[in-house]
């Protein structure tokens, strides 16, 4: 039987696969599990959610699970993931709950748990929780249940305070952002206009249906057409969750996440902030942000795919900013988990500190041209057998290219992955090698 939980909490079609009868007996068995280490005090978890339609059935029914099992829960309704982090860490909550599916489309929906110190759970606690899911058990009564109340205001102004205190003041700034109809779009508009932007915003009028709908950090356009036509400095986009971060500079062009994060490794060794002189990314990190940063100095290390190894790596080795192509940056500085609006806020903080345009502040990383093609229908445990022809590829590219091989992790396909020094190099140097792989490897 396959793994509940997935790189990211529980995840699926809302109502069909992740339904509140489910969340429910998540509720329970978390806080059975929470029980099995004594803390002295009742125990108290604060549960968030972004603005899916289900988000509420879910978000109502995981809390009704916790407080039959005796937890005190105080329930803040719509927050981004990374405010629910923050806050169970800093308001000293023994639990943290987010109901979001992050970037993924309306009709899906995730559990994502956060411990008492702001990080997300480990694997051998969720597998705790997993086993314990329709057990029998004995629950409290009387006065052993837990409540429910509602915490949203003050909850919500602890974190937007927190996110203007990092800031820098940012008057005579033009920023358009993109809140993805999703968690932020209260909260950031909020801040920047606290921050004194002159703020332009689309996508901030969520309706339970419209969350990513051709909106935020996976669908900019919109952000790139509205930051030219209102002549803003820049523009961010947010995904649901408004955990990740891209941005748009004025020209319009896309500004991703190994860019910002160059841009803020940069300004933090500069400030004598970047711990152990380290950018921690994942392979998917384009190669001109390696070749940028050993320009500047600064070493790279790189991660398997996904922002809990990147995050391991951090808090293993004392690396303080690390993160993701796809705009999910982890500051550990200011927060336990990549923070869309965080690092919005820490860019557009550089921008006006150093007076310069984010097209200057992050113009010395070159991306490298890069192809990516699926190849399907091939057998993932028989990538050794290409090895030769992925050597004799690299090779040929030097130093200015690379290869990557990734298998699917939930389909028979292999990913091939091409940075070269030019595209016709990237094109050409990837459909070789996913010919190979189709060949050689064909189920």
């Amino acid at each position: 039987m396959a793994r509940l939980f997935g790189t990211d909490g529980v995840r699926g079609l809302a109502n069909k696969e992740l339904t509140a009868p489910l969340a429910l007996q998540l509720g329970e068995a978390a806080a059975r599990v929470l029980a099995k280490n004594p803390l002295g005090h009742r125990p108290k978890a604060i549960v968030g959610a972004d603005t899916r339609q289900s988000s509420a059935m879910l978000g109502e029914a995981l809390a009704a699970g916790l407080a039959s099992a005796g937890v005190d829960v105080e329930h803040i309704d719509v927050i981004p993931t990374p405010g629910v982090a923050y806050l169970t860490a800093e308001e000293d909550y023994d639990l943290g709950v987010m109901i979001s599916a992050s970037h993924n489309p309306m009709q899906d929906n995730g559990i994502k748990f956060i411990n008492a110190n702001g990080f997300k759970l480990d694997d051998a606690i969720e597998d705790e929780i997993e086993k314990l899911l329709g057990t029998q058990w004995e629950r409290p009564i009387a006065e052993g249940v837990g409540t429910i109340t509602d915490a949203a205001m003050v909850s919500d102004r602890v974190y937007m305070d927190h996110l203007i205190r990092v800031g820098e003041p940012l008057h005579g700034l033009r920023i358009a952002l993109d809140c993805a109809n999703g968690a932020t779009s209260d909260v950031a508009p909020r801040v920047f206009q606290k921050l004194g932007a002159d703020v332009v915003v689309i996508n901030a009028a969520p309706d339970g249906k419209n969350i990513n709908d051709n909106a935020g950090s996976t669908h900019p356009e919109q952000l790139q057409a509205l930051t030219v036509a209102t002549k803003a400095d820049f523009g961010f986009a947010f995904d649901g969750d408004a955990d990740r971060c891209l941005a748009v500079n004025s020209r319009g062009e896309l500004v991703d996440g190994d860019m910002l994060m160059g841009m803020l490794a940069v300004a933090m060794k500069n400030d004598g902030r970047l711990k152990r002189n380290t950018l921690v990314l994942t392979v998917m990190s384009n190669l001109g942000l390696h070749l940028a940063m050993r320009d500047q100095g600064i070493k790279t290390i790189s991660t398997k795919v996904g922002d809990r190894y990147v995050l391991e790596e951090m808090l293993a080795h004392g690396y303080n900013i690390g993160g993701e192509q796809s705009g999910h940056v982890i500051n550990l500085d200011y927060a336990t988990t990549g923070d869309g609006t965080l690092t919005a806020v820490l860019v557009a903080s550089e921008v006006a500190k150093q007076g310069k345009t984010i097209e200057e502040l992050t113009s010395f990383v070159q991306k490298l041209p890069q192809t990516l093609i699926n190849v399907p229908n091939v057998d993932k445990s028989r990538t050794g057998e290409v090895s030769k022809e992925v050597a004799d590829v690299e090779m040929e590219l030097g130093e200015t290219g690379r290869v990557l091989l990734r298998a699917s992790g939930t389909e028979p396909l292999i990913r091939v992955m091409v940075e070269a020094a030019t595209q016709e190099q990237a094109d050409s140097s990837a459909q070789y090698l996913a010919d190979i792989v189709a060949n050689k490897l064909a189920l």
